[in-house]
């Protein structure tokens, strides 16, 4: 299968083109189509599998030749990273349709975002509670949405955000087409989803397992060894691009400190940065001036960024689909990855769970030149 089979206008299959798109992921070729046929989509997949086009080419499709009388697609998102990046790609595929997009979330001056939607927007990505501060203020109009997408809507369940997402839809017209995509399929997910889904096509796409493109190992470690460990395993590795996860904001910080103590070119990406300063990070992450990013699970949605050549766990995820998710963020683009996670003893139950899920045990490894019993 090729874009060309989608039938898409000629202005949206030359921007495809010229982004460098050759064929459809699985999640494109299976969304894509009913969602031009306007149907409700649910979609699982993981991150890097595609699902921003999976929904942008088709909206920017159904929108191309309608009126330009207001915000027609709304797409939530439950971080500032993943908003951004959203609009960008709306930006990049709407070249040449006269369509506009814009993007909404807190830590920047909202009287610059009333000034942009007054100007005329048909595409609106937006956070949940920016979105809500425009709709008390009165400052957008969500009457005339013809498309709702809640992207990533697991982690938006996960931040609380659902009240919020409950409220937002009481200002949407129920005659409407919704999306939902999530890399999980929790209960909530399944409860949302019937909450605002009508008779919806079902989506899954490599749920279970992670790619076969990533190499995992464990390493064993006493808690207090962490950080020496981490430093001795990146200075022994060849490493391009690095993701390490922490459990907390203040793990992530102290952590990417103690990387640049050592020598590494290292920030941290953490809920507690001012907007700037995590665009910063992201800019210098994906521009390669950052080597080794820090991040906690929430503040990694949106990080899309092909070369990470590995994925380092330095604390142990809840989950084994959050495991699955994490190491998801290498390998991708058709490169071989690796993940390593460090573990404690009180790792184990959680290390067995991910054994089962993914049929077979992971190598365990030890430095032969570290002292494990400092």
């Amino acid at each position: 299968m090729s874009f060309d089979s989608f039938n898409l206008h000629p202005h949206i299959l030359a921007n495809v083109y010229a982004l460098g798109y050759k064929t459809p992921t699985p999640i494109q070729s299976q969304s894509i189509p009913p969602v031009l046929l306007g149907k409700d989509v649910m979609g699982l997949a993981q991150t890097g599998t595609g699902k921003t086009a999976a929904f942008t080419l088709p909206i920017i499709q159904r929108l191309i030749t309608g009126p330009r009388s207001g915000v027609r697609a709304l797409i939530v998102a439950p971080t500032r990273e993943l908003a951004q990046q959203i609009h960008d790609t709306f930006v990049k595929l709407c070249y040449g349709t006269r369509l506009r997009s814009m993007a909404l979330y807190g830590g920047v001056n909202i009287k610059s975002q009333i000034k942009k939607l007054e100007s005329g927007v048909e595409i609106v990505v937006a956070c949940p509670g920016r979105l809500l501060d425009h709709v008390k203020q009165k400052t957008i109009n969500l009457s005339k949405i013809d498309v709702l997408v809640l992207d990533e809507a697991d982690q938006m369940l996960d931040m609380g955000f659902l009240p919020s997402i409950r409220r937002i839809l009481t200002h949407l017209p129920k005659k409407r087409q919704t999306l939902l995509f999530s890399a999980t399929m929790a209960y909530a997910i399944d409860e949302l989803a019937y909450e605002v889904l009508h008779e919806p096509v079902m989506i899954k796409i490599g749920h279970s397992a992670p790619a076969t493109s990533v190499k995992q190992a464990l390493f064993p470690v006493a808690s207090h060894l962490k950080s020496r460990l981490l430093i001795k395993i990146l200075r022994k590795t060849n490493i391009e691009s690095v993701l390490v996860f922490t459990r907390t904001k203040h793990g992530a910080k102290q952590v990417a400190g103690k990387l640049e103590q050592a020598g590494f070119r290292a920030t941290s990406l953490q809920g507690n940065l001012s907007q700037n300063k995590r665009q910063s990070a992201m800019n210098g992450f994906r521009n390669g001036t950052i080597q080794i990013l820090v991040a906690t699970d929430i503040a990694s949605r949106g990080i899309d960024v092909s070369a990470i050549s590995h994925v380092i766990n330095y604390d142990m995820p809840d989950t084994v689909e959050a495991y699955i998710h994490r190491i998801g963020r290498t390998g991708r683009a058709d490169k071989m990855g690796e993940a390593f996670t460090l573990i404690t003893h009180e790792d184990n139950i959680e290390v067995r769970n991910i054994e089962r899920v993914l049929g077979n045990r992971l190598e365990q490894c030890k430095l032969e030149d570290f002292d494990y019993a400092a």
